[in-house]
C-alpha cells in the first residue's frame, strides 16, 4: 500500500503500536512468575498449570502467520480493533476464572487476539510513516516493546505477591483499550482493494491440527503413558497432519508458509536457531521462575527480581547489536552469542542440580548477554539467505518459528518436570538443543549476505525480540 503520511496521525499510531506490541511482549514473561501462585489458588496440577502457558503460545504461533494475510483481506485497522477486542476479552475472562479449566479455556482467546495484533503493529507503522522515517519508527517500537518484556518478571512477581495473580491479566485491558481508541481516531479506514490473494484455510487447519496434537502428546505423555493408544495416536496424527500441511503448501499459489524456502540451508539453520532461542527463553522465564519458587522457596517478587538478571539487558543491547550486524554481518555475532548462551544454559543446569543460586544467577547474566547477539542478527541472516523476490514471507515465518519454539518448550519442559520432578533435566535438555542449533549454524549459516534496505532491518529486528 502506498504511504500518504498526511492521512495519518503517525505519532499517535506509533504510540498505539508500541502499547500493543509491549503488552504482548509483557505476556511472554509476566505469566511464568505467577504460575505457582495461580496453580495453588485454583488447585491445579503442575501439568494443568503449564497448559496456561502452552495453549496461549500454541494458538499464537499457529495463527500469527495468518494474521498478516488476514489484515490484507479485511484491512489493518479493522483486524487490529478485532484483535484488541479478543485480547481484552480473553484477559478479562482469564482474570475472572474460578478454576483451572476456565482459565485454560480463556487463554486461546488471548492467543487469537495476539496473533491478530502482532503483525499489524508493523504493517500499520509501514503505512503511516514514509520510507525515510520507517527505520526510526521501528527502532522506537522495538525499544518500547523490549522494555515491557524486561519488566514482565518483576511485574508478575509484584502483582502475584502484593495484589493478586488475576491482575497479570487485567492490566492488559486498559492498555489495549487505549491503543484501540487511538487507532480508531488516528488510522483512517482503508479503501477496499481488489486482486487479493485467497486465504489459505487448508494450510491453517492442518498446521493448527498437527501442532495441537503434537503439543498434546508431549504434555500428556507422562500422565497417560508414552505407549498408550491415546499418546501414540496423537503423535501419529500430528505427523500425518503436518505432512499434509507440507504437501498442501507446496501446491498453493499463496501458501500460509512457503515451505520451499527451507531448501536454502542457511534459511533453515537460521529458523532452527530462532526456534531454539525462544525455546531457551521459555526455559528461563517460565521454568526458571518455577525453580526459584518451588526448589529454592523464593516468594514471587524475589523470583521476578532474580529473572531480571536475564532480561534486563535486552532493551539496551538489542538496538546496538542490530547496528553492528548491519556493518559487520550476522554470522559471527549469531555464533558468538549462541555459544555464550549455550554455555550459560549448561551452567544453569549444573548449578540447579546442586541448588546453587549463585551459579544459576551467573548463568542468567551470561545468557542475557549472549542472546541479544542471536535474536536480531539471525533475522537478518534469514532475510539474506533467500532471494529478494521471496522476502515477503521471511518475517511471518520467523515469527511463527519463534513462537513455535516457545510452545514446544512449555510442553517439553512440563513433560520432563512431570516425569523427573527435577529442574536440572529441563535446563540440561535445553542446553543440548542449543548445542545442536549451534552446530547447525556453524555448518549452514552463510559467511556473507547481501544487505537489505534500512527499513527491512528494523522491522525484522522488532520481530526478533
Amino acid at each position: 500500500m502506498a504511504t500518504d503520511e498526511g492521512r495519518y496521525r503517525k505519532w499517535w499510531v506509533l504510540a498505539a503500536m508500541a502499547l500493543c506490541g509491549g503488552v504482548i511482549m509483557l505476556d511472554e514473561t509476566v505469566v511464568g512468575v505467577a504460575l505457582p501462585t495461580l496453580r495453588q489458588d485454583l488447585n491445579m496440577t503442575p501439568s494443568g498449570a503449564h497448559w496456561v502457558i502452552s495453549i496461549y503460545m500454541l494458538v499464537f504461533a499457529c495463527c500469527a502467520a495468518a494474521g498478516g494475510r488476514l489484515g490484507d483481506l479485511i484491512g489493518y485497522r479493522r483486524l487490529l480493533l478485532l484483535g484488541a477486542g479478543l485480547f481484552a476479552g480473553g484477559s478479562r475472562a482469564c482474570g475472572l476464572a474460578s478454576n483451572g479449566p476456565m482459565l485454560i479455556a480463556a487463554r486461546p482467546v488471548q492467543g487469537l487476539g495476539a496473533a491478530a495484533i502482532f503483525p499489524m503493529t508493523v504493517a500499520m507503522i509501514m503505512v503511516a510513516f514514509g520510507k525515510e522515517r520507517r527505520g526510526m519508527a521501528m527502532g522506537l517500537l522495538a525499544s518500547v516493546s523490549t522494555v515491557f518484556l524486561a519488566l514482565g518478571p518483576i511485574t508478575g512477581g509484584y502483582l502475584s505477591e502484593a495484589v493478586s495473580w488475576r491482575w497479570i491479566f487485567w492490566i492488559n485491558i486498559p492498555v489495549v483499550i487505549l491503543a484501540a481508541a487511538i487507532v480508531a481516531v488516528a488510522f483512517p479506514r482503508q479503501p477496499s482493494r481488489g486482486g487479493r490473494e485467497p486465504f489459505d484455510v487448508h494450510g491453517l487447519v492442518t498446521l493448527v491440527g498437527g501442532l495441537s496434537l503434537l503439543v498434546l502428546a508431549i504434555m500428556q505423555g507422562p500422565a497417560w503413558g508414552w505407549t498408550s493408544a491415546s499418546i501414540v495416536g496423537a503423535f501419529a496424527g500430528a505427523v500425518g497432519l503436518l505432512a499434509v500441511f507440507v504437501v498442501v503448501e507446496t501446491r498453493k499459489d499463496a501458501p500460509l508458509i512457503n515451505v520451499e524456502l527451507f531448501t536454502h540451508k542457511s534459511f533453515s539453520a537460521a529458523n532452527l536457531i530462532m526456534f531454539t532461542a525462544q525455546y531457551s527463553k521459555i526455559a528461563i522465564v517460565v521454568f526458571g521462575a518455577l525453580y526459584f519458587q518451588d526448589a529454592l522457596g523464593m516468594q514471587p517478587l524475589m523470583a521476578g527480581a532474580a529473572l531480571l538478571l536475564a532480561v534486563a539487558g535486552l532493551p539496551f543491547l538489542s538496538p546496538w547489536v542490530g547496528r553492528v550486524a548491519d556493518r559487520a554481518g550476522a554470522r559471527r555475532l549469531v555464533l558468538a552469542g549462541l555459544t555464550v548462551a549455550t554455555g550459560a544454559m549448561f551452567l544453569i543446569a549444573f548449578a540447579a542440580a546442586v541448588g546453587s543460586f549463585a551459579g544459576v544467577a551467573l548463568g542468567l547474566v551470561a545468557w542475557g548477554l549472549g542472546m541479544p547477539f542471536v535474536y536480531s542478527p539471525v533475522m537478518r541472516e534469514m532475510a539474506n539467505a533467500v532471494p529478494a523476490d521471496q522476502q515477503g514471507q521471511v518475517g511471518g515465518i520467523g515469527v511463527t518459528f519463534r513462537l513455535m519454539g516457545g510452545s514446544v518448550a512449555a510442553a517439553v519442559g512440563s513433560s520432563i518436570l512431570s516425569s523427573s520432578d527435577n529442574f536440572r533435566w529441563v535446563f540440561l535438555s535445553t542446553a543440548v538443543l542449543m548445542l545442536v542449533a549451534l552446530g547447525a549454524g556453524v555448518i549452514a549459516l552463510k559467511r556473507d549476505g547481501a544487505a537489505l534496505g534500512e527499513h527491512h532491518h528494523h522491522w525484522l529486528r522488532f520481530f526478533s525480540h
